[in-house]
């Protein structure tokens, strides 16, 4: 054999004597060593997730004299984040969405009073997320007809609210204007400047005074069902009865939701309350707050039945209940109930509702709490849908957009969580001989509330504007004892392509 043939054989031995022992001592290694080289499944969904990424950034100036016209106390942390969204064709919203990136630097800024300056020594660049393709032009509602009756004190505290749903949409919105509880009813000069006013807004918008002088609230509740029909077009399809501080996030989900139901046929559509002991003394009705949806079809027999209905229900005790009499003494039509409506009758922090990932058709009760839901919806005027959608950063902050960004100094893993559920932050208010504990038919499932500042810590949304375009939520965490900084975390919202604006072209004020 040639010499060179001899040293590729020898090669070759020393090779497979090196291979043959690596296989036997991995053979007889300990479990634990196996387990790692070659995972199982089971040891596979034991694993921690992959490490989070922190994206470098760089330091930069920023101004910040805008806090200063918002009520927070100093010293502060600061940190802030820019975010672009890119409509993405047949991308679903989803209830969370986990991104394998930290949403702010490990880092805040510390600033000691208003007039100090600010430089961030950590700018992340601006962080990219997906989200479903949206309009960007006014929906046509114009076969919606809403209806409302209030004081117009009480109107002119939710104009601008009414604004960000119906401004330049084409539907139309009756208020019959009642005389408050005190003071004295308004004059015809106070109605049509308010009427103008809305009008100015780009609102189809038509004071009334009550069909019948000595209404009480909800006699001119129910008038409602005959002033609304009594002014249809053409293109009237639904009659929708709400409050003076009912939220319609967005008008084209609205519309969504009505083009399962044929108008012609009696529709009556709604929401129960959201807490069982209401729903058991009202039965099934479509609660007010929520919004009431009458059909065409059902519109026309209600107001055939207008004048009996008004003479057999002097008993009811709201302007719902009415409607609800009306409906069945006279109709065989029976309550459906879309529960993305929401009537909000819960009490005590209703964080576990706006925090649950679901998106709401209609919002109540704004009112009696710290939810401005005009400011809060501010941000779908760059991403659609995207009011109170959630995105998970990493393994311990989540953003429900709009309301709050919470993190979980224990992670996601600990406590038991499990995002898909809601957290009962609200009251419970249990019915006596009943298996549903108050809320299962409503905001199931659920999971019990956490504590907070040490289980969850939460930094609500305190101010939404627009911006160059763009819009600004600040988000804040103020410090339990004195001296402790409040934490001050702002998001800059943009679209990809650079558009932004209301798509019922109005903005919040």
């Amino acid at each position: 054999m040639p010499p060179r043939r001899s040293i590729v054989v020898f090669a070759c031995l020393a090779l497979l004597s090196t291979i043959v022992l690596t296989v036997h001592k991995i053979g007889t290694a300990k479990p634990n060593l196996l387990a790692k080289l070659v995972p199982t499944k089971a040891s596979t969904q034991a694993q921690d997730p992959q490490p989070v990424k922190e994206t470098p950034g760089q330091p930069c100036a920023k101004d910040i004299e805008w806090l200063a016209d918002l009520d927070i106390q100093y010293p502060i942390q600061y940190a802030e984040r820019e975010i672009v969204v890119r409509p993405k064709p047949g991308l679903e919203r989803k209830s969370l969405t986990k991104i394998d990136e930290t949403l702010f630097s490990q880092s805040k800024e510390s600033v000691a009073s208003k007039k100090s300056p600010l430089e961030l020594r950590d700018c992340k660049p601006p962080l990219i997320l997906d989200v479903p393709v949206f309009p960007t032009t006014p929906v046509n509602a114009s076969n919606m007809v809403f209806g409302m009756a209030t004081t117009l004190d009480r109107l002119e505290d939710s104009r601008h609210h009414i604004a960000r749903w119906l401004a330049h949409t084409g539907a139309k919105l009756f208020v019959v204007v009642i005389k408050p509880d005190k003071g004295n009813e308004a004059s015809d000069e106070e109605i049509s400047i308010k009427q103008g006013a809305m009008r100015d807004q780009g609102m189809d918008v038509t004071l009334v005074r009550p069909l019948s002088k000595d209404e009480m609230f909800t006699e001119s509740y129910f008038s409602l069902v005959k002033v609304m029909y009594t002014h249809r077009s053409e293109e009237s399809s639904w009659f929708v009865l709400m409050d003076d501080d009912t939220f319609f996030p967005s008008m084209q989900a609205l519309l969504a939701m009505l083009g399962k139901y044929d108008p012609n046929q009696q529709h009556w559509v709604g929401a129960l309350s959201e807490m069982w002991w209401s729903v058991g003394r009202y039965g099934m009705m479509a609660f007010g707050g929520a919004g009431i949806f009458l059909s065409r079809g059902l519109a026309a027999v209600l107001d055939g039945e207008y004048e009996t209905c008004t003479t057999e229900m002097h008993k009811a005790a709201g302007g719902d209940e009415r409607v609800m009499r009306c409906i069945y003494g006279h109709t065989e039509t029976k309550l459906t109930y879309e529960p993305a409506l929401h009537q909000m009758d819960i009490f005590g922090d209703l964080s576990g509702v706006y925090e649950s990932g679901r998106f709401p058709l209609s919002l109540h009760h704004w009112k009696g709490g710290d939810y401005p839901v005009n400011l809060m919806s501010l941000v779908s005027d760059v991403c659609g849908d995207c009011f109170l959608q959630r995105w998970q950063f990493g393994k311990d902050t989540v953003l429900s957009n709009g309301y709050s960004i919470a993190q979980y100094p224990e992670g996601e893993y600990a406590n038991g969580l499990d995002f898909r559920k809601a957290e009962e932050t609200w009251d419970s208010h249990t019915v006596e001989e009943s298996v549903n504990p108050g809320t299962w038919h409503s905001m199931s499932p659920s999971r019990p509330r956490l504590e907070l500042d040490k289980q969850k810590i939460q930094y609500r949304l305190l101010d939404s504007a627009i911006v160059d375009g763009r819009v600004r939520q600040t988000y804040v965490h103020t410090g339990k004892k004195d001296g402790d900084p409040t934490t001050v975390l702002v998001l800059y919202w943009s679209r990809e392509d650079g558009k932004a604006g209301n798509t019922n072209g109005t903005q919040s004020s």
